[in-house]
């Protein structure tokens, strides 16, 4: 048999299909692969490259292959897919993540380690569990508005309703749905402690990183932010500048430019959601208290408030984060303002 130079593995939960080439790029093995078998064929066969689309097991798969020896690269599913030839299955989708593989141009995904993905399940639990505090009381805003009960905006709105539905004692709420709204509370309370818990979590790890304490040197960049850029960007020299990580964070206007007229439209808004929302939130605060003269002016922004929406303006800053966050990790320094910023 010749030597196997490359492989691309198409994983899933139980079946592996595994397509390799040698150097002539002759179809050496291609076979599938029960999941307690993978490790027993990889232990087998010569230190390789090895491809594998970048998914929710992908990050295990490469640090087990990686410990065996091999060279592993993660690239995203939509660049493999244009490698794929005629009908899908698990053969053809082995077949161009070894293609893919070997291209120059190709852009590969780090292996994040169990740490960084442990810090990322972290915050992807707390944002789910915002997102059920927030269908709470807005059940609980919709059911008391039947009965003509309303209180403003915002957390102490919320608590006023909850005073009212616990304590009541003008009975203006009835019976039977003030029964029905006690248990809603007691489950927004519930949830509302589990944030608290894994904010704690997530402080204490970014207060033990290095790296997300100088990132939250950043204006609009605090503790919830930083850690969560230290934990999904664990190599930036994967990118070749600031410009390329705002892109890959769709921060960017989208282009459909031809024939040398360029066109430029809304953000691409690709790549990861969760972080690029992060950092237009914390855009949106640095104006907003830059506004009321609560913190010292940013000369850049407040120029292009002159002649920009404040959401433009907003996105544009938080494209500015982005890319100081790429030079901090790349230099290893913590922010300095300037007086030009």
């Amino acid at each position: 048999m010749e030597k196997i130079i490359t492989i691309g593995l198409d994983i899933a939960k139980h079946v592996f299909q595994v397509h390799s080439i040698d150097a002539a790029g002759t179809v050496v093995v291609r076979r599938k692969l029960r999941r307690d078998g993978v490790i027993d064929f990889f232990e087998a066969v010569p230190p390789c490259l090895i491809g594998i689309e970048a998914c929710a097991s992908g990050h295990h798969w490469a640090r087990m292959l990686i410990a065996l020896g091999h060279k592993v690269r993660l690239m995203p599913a939509s660049y493999v897919k244009p490698y794929v030839k005629r009908q899908k299955n698990d053969a053809t989708d082995a077949e161009a993540i070894c293609e893919a593989v070997t291209r120059p141009t190709m852009r590969f995904v780090a292996v994040k380690s169990e740490e960084q993905q442990s810090v990322l399940m972290l915050h992807r639990v707390r944002e789910l569990l915002i997102r059920q505090r927030t269908m709470l009381v807005n059940a609980l805003r919709g059911h008391l508005a039947e009965f003509g009960i309303v209180s403003r905006q915002g957390i102490a709105g919320v608590g006023m309703l909850i005073a009212l539905v616990e304590e009541d004692s003008q009975n203006v709420i009835p019976f039977l749905a003030r029964g029905a709204l006690l248990p809603m509370i007691d489950q927004l309370r519930k949830v509302q402690e589990k944030v608290d818990e894994l904010d704690l979590q997530i402080h204490a790890w970014h207060r033990s990183s290095e790296l997300s304490r100088r990132l939250e040197t950043i204006p609009g960049v605090g503790p919830i932010t930083a850690s969560a850029i230290a934990a999904t960007v664990p190599d930036a020299s994967l990118f070749k500048s600031g410009r390329q990580l705002a892109a890959w964070l769709g921060l960017v206007p989208r282009q459909n430019s031809s024939g040398g007229k360029e066109r430029l439209g809304r953000i691409s808004k690709q790549g990861d959601p969760y972080i690029r929302r992060l950092l237009v939130v914390g855009a949106h605060a640095v104006l907003r208290f830059s506004r009321k003269g609560k913190a010292p002016p940013t000369r850049w922004a407040a120029k292009l408030l002159e002649k920009k929406p404040y959401n433009v303006v907003a996105v544009a800053l938080a494209n500015k984060m982005a890319r100081i966050a790429w030079a901090l990790m790349i230099t290893g320094k913590r922010f300095e303002a300037s007086a030009s910023t």
